[in-house]
């Protein structure tokens, strides 16, 4: 088992907000462009695109609340489309723009109130995040899986996609038992890895073979 769990963080295990050049901290720009990764992830396209595009969106200074709603809703489409986000492009523009001027309007720009505004019960912190538009309970557990790496009071967060990933490779499905093969701090990249696997069988085969 030991031996799944290390293929499957070496193979699979960076998070989603790496990829999506986001050093995640507990800090406003940080947990924001989470956010919008998460939206960015919510639509049927694949993962790749959807980081590319965050990325895309960030270098266009929609990197924070300010600056997402700062980008006419023109400049957000075009951001999209050079990442090749092109199906959802126009309503996701809508739904950027939306969402951070919520984000300002509630948070005062600042995510790190959720918790707060949950009492840091997970349930509730996921009902605010599917408040934000373009958020629904796909949007929360992306958001999270991935800040489960700076908000301990979320961990263990293993969703039903991870579960399923963990099934393939052989590993526990109980969240408890799955939780404790790795160290707290892993929890994010075991969970981002389990689900490429959980949506990549030929990935799944690999870390099982391995």
């Amino acid at each position: 088992m030991d031996k799944t769990v290390k293929a499957l963080l070496s193979e699979a295990g960076r998070t989603f907000a790496e990829e999506a050049g986001i050093p995640l901290k507990d800090q406003p720009g940080a947990l924001f462009k989470l956010l919008v990764l998460a939206n960015l992830l919510s639509t049927r396209i694949s993962a790749d695109i959807a980081t590319a595009a965050a990325r895309e969106i960030f270098e266009a200074g929609g990197g924070t609340p300010r600056g997402m709603t700062r980008l006419t809703w023109q400049q957000r489409v075009d951001a999209l489309g050079r990442a090749h986000y092109v199906r959802y492009d126009e309503s996701t523009s809508t739904r950027l723009g939306d969402m951070a001027e919520l984000v300002l309007e509630e948070y005062d720009g600042d995510l790190r109130k959720l918790p707060l505004k949950a009492e840091r019960d997970v349930g509730r912190a996921k009902e605010l995040l599917e408040e934000f538009p373009g958020i629904g309970p796909v949007g929360a557990d992306i958001f999270c899986r991935e800040a489960q790496a700076v908000w301990p009071w979320l961990r263990p967060y293993l969703d039903d996609l991870t579960l399923k990933g963990a099934e393939r490779v052989g590993l526990p499905t109980d969240p408890k038992r799955l939780a404790d093969l790795v160290k707290d701090r892993d929890l994010a990249q075991l969970s981002a890895a389990l689900v490429r696997v959980a949506k990549d069988k030929k990935l799944a085969d690999q870390v099982a073979k391995a």
